[in-house]
């Protein structure tokens, strides 16, 4: 998978970023994320604990680069249960994260909700400021518009392989 991010930001680590990842096993996915304006790159990888069934979440482990607008450098490392709610057409998560950043422990949370036609909406609080997300997604390509901080506008694109 391959995604690009643009947020208009006169901060510059947070302007633009692209991701690549792959599964390598059924259970794991590692990747790269690039940050170019300010020339970093960082570590990404996910490891799928459980599959979600009808009475229990998906539960993964986690690390990525820290929250939008966070030094370069900083990771997060996070445990985050996600479950889909058919009947409400919606999939809520809550993660326990550790922020380099912070250097403390935060809650980020929010859920998708499914709107039709392949849009969604979006609501979430990353540990430290809320941000809505609008997306459309095809079959392997998406594209999300980003208000982040509720303040600036982004757009983000994805593809998969």
């Amino acid at each position: 998978m391959f995604s690009a991010r643009y947020i208009d930001t006169d901060e510059e680590r947070p302007r633009w970023r692209t991701t690549a990842s792959v599964r390598v096993l059924p259970s794991v996915q590692i990747g790269l994320e690039y940050n170019p304006v300010v020339g970093e790159v960082a570590p990404l990888a996910t490891w799928f604990l459980t599959t979600e069934d009808e009475r229990r979440p998906a539960l993964f482990l986690g690390t990525s680069s820290d929250r939008i607008g966070s030094p370069e450098g900083t990771q997060a490392y996070y445990l985050t249960a996600a479950k889909h709610l058919a009947a409400l057409r919606a999939s809520p998560y809550v993660s326990l994260n550790y922020s380099e950043w912070d250097e403390a422990l935060n809650v980020p949370f929010g859920v998708h909700v499914e709107l039709g036609g392949g849009f969604g909406l979006q609501p979430m609080y990353d540990g430290d400021r809320g941000h809505l997300l609008g997306t459309w997604s095809g079959r392997q390509f998406s594209v999300t518009a980003i208000w982040a901080w509720f303040e600036r506008a982004g757009v983000a694109m994805s593809f998969g392989f």
